[in-house]
C-alpha cells in the first residue's frame, strides 16, 4: 500500500504518518524506487497510535506502550503503570482547568458588560487589585 492507501484506511492524514515515519514509531519498507510500501503491519501500528493519541498519550507513551505491545514477555503491570501515570496527569490537568474556570466565572460575574471602562477581569489580568 502507498502512503495515500494507508491514510484513508487509518484516518490519519498522511501528514501524520510521515511524523510517525520520521520519529522511528513506523518503518515500512522501501520499494526498489524508494516509496514507501506499507504492509498490513504498519496499518495496524497505525491504527493502534490513533487511538493511543485519541487517548491523550503522549508520543513517548506511545512508543513505549507500542513496544510493550509488542513484546510478548511483557507484564501488564507494566503497561497499566504507564495508563496509571498518564491518568494521573489527566487528573491535574482536569483540576487546573477546574481552577481556571472557576476564576473566570468569578470574575465573569463580576464584570458588569455594560458601557462603564471599568472591567474586572482586565484588572486580574494586570495583576490590579479592585
Amino acid at each position: 500500500m502507498n502512503i495515500g492507501d494507508v491514510s484513508r484506511k487509518s484516518g490519519l492524514p498522511a501528514k501524520t504518518i510521515r511524523y510517525y515515519e520520521d520519529i522511528g514509531l513506523v518503518t515500512p519498507p522501501r520499494s526498489e524506487n524508494g516509496y514507501r510500501a506499507f504492509r498490513e503491519t504498519e496499518l495496524h501500528k497505525l491504527a493502534f497510535l490513533g487511538r493511543a493519541r485519541e487517548l491523550g498519550f503522549t508520543i513517548e507513551d506511545c512508543r513505549t506502550l507500542l513496544a510493550l505491545y509488542e513484546d510478548d514477555g511483557r507484564e501488564s503491570s507494566q503497561v497499566k503503570r504507564v495508563a496509571q501515570d498518564h491518568l494521573h496527569k489527566i487528573d491535574e490537568k482536569i483540576g487546573q482547568l477546574q481552577s481556571m474556570r472557576g476564576t473566570l466565572a468569578h470574575l465573569i460575574d463580576e464584570c458588569a458588560g455594560d458601557h462603564r471602562p471599568d472591567c474586572p477581569i482586565l484588572e486580574d489580568l494586570a495583576g490590579e487589585q479592585s
